[in-house]
């Protein structure tokens, strides 16, 4: 009669009880008063300086001349006159133009690689063709390269072509670095798309286009959103590529050259400096909370499973 060995657990619960109880314990630290109190401080001193430059921007020179925003609530006094002369399109320190050139270059630069990088991340992702193993490292590798190694080269380019001191160098410039990024995020995205659905709409008949419109793309659209919004505040807030190729010209020139020049012309006038900072920061500040539920939709993108 043989006798039975050790009894082989089939189960891992002490493991999983173990981990749960990690779990418990990290959620009981994370939500404590004083993980709280923590997280208040925190937000309440990284917006301090924001609270401050709203306030600036509101009240009268004399008062931001001669005394701190703090002291706006012992003496609260309130103009408009700041706004008035920062977007303006005439006068010293007058933005209105800068402001809407802003939108002009900002617009079209985050169309244009999008589009772009939407389709080339589906020829990667979908499509077979010699060298496209290479051809996706090379892009994946232009990730490295520096932006100022390329903006004298650029910009010879552009002399050349007659394209610079325009929008289009401007757009070019953004597009062009904005795709290895793209690509690599979108067809990361694109490839955690189970094959069952491309293949029931190649069986149908539907081709490479109407698979990209049809199938791909209302999926793609929070990953679309999230590449959008970080692509639309890093175009917005940009100075060196628009200085580098439009100049401070009045014509093509965005907000973000047009606020250097004023801090370095007129530091004095700290009260049009905040306005004009202020104007300039509301915009990507609408844009990410109106689209937020899009942005967080997009980085928890990639769950799908088939």
């Amino acid at each position: 009669m043989t006798t039975a060995g050790p009894a082989v657990p089939m189960t891992t619960t002490p493991a999983i009880a173990v981990v749960n109880q990690a779990s418990r314990r990290a959620k009981k630290k994370l939500t404590s008063p004083w993980a709280s109190l923590v997280a208040v401080v925190i937000a309440v001193l990284w917006t301090l300086p924001t609270l401050g430059l709203a306030i600036s921007s509101l009240r009268p020179e004399r008062q931001v001349k001669t005394t701190g925003w703090w002291t706006f609530f012992s003496d609260p006094q309130i103009t408009l006159d700041n706004y008035r002369a920062v977007l303006s399109s005439t006068g010293s320190g007058a933005l209105g133009s800068y402001f809407v050139n802003s939108f002009v270059i900002v617009l079209p630069s985050v169309i244009i690689p999008i589009s772009l990088a939407a389709l080339a991340a589906y020829a990667f992702a979908w499509i077979d063709f010699k060298g496209k193993s290479l051809l996706f490292v090379a892009v994946f590798a232009l990730q490295i390269v520096p932006i100022q190694v390329t903006l004298i080269p650029l910009l010879e380019l552009y002399v050349d072509a007659g394209l610079a001191g325009s929008f289009w160098s401007i757009w070019l410039s953004h597009s062009i670095f904005a795709l290895p990024l793209a690509i690599f995020l979108l067809h990361n995205f694109m490839k955690e798309i189970p094959r069952e659905l491309v293949e029931a709409a190649r069986m149908d008949g539907a081709g490479h286009v109407q698979i990209f419109f049809r199938v791909l793309l209302p999926l793609l659209t929070p990953a679309l959103a999230a590449i959008g919004i970080f692509q639309f505040l890093w175009v917005w807030n940009d100075l060196l590529v628009a200085l580098t190729f439009a100049g401070g010209t009045t014509d093509v020139a965005p907000l973000t050259v047009a606020l250097a020049n004023l801090s370095g012309t007129r530091g004095t006038a700290f009260h049009i400096l905040a306005a004009g900072a202020f104007v300039s920061i509301i915009v990507p500040v609408v844009v990410f909370l109106s689209l937020q539920r899009y942005f967080v939709r997009g980085l928890l993108a990639g769950g799908l499973k088939g």
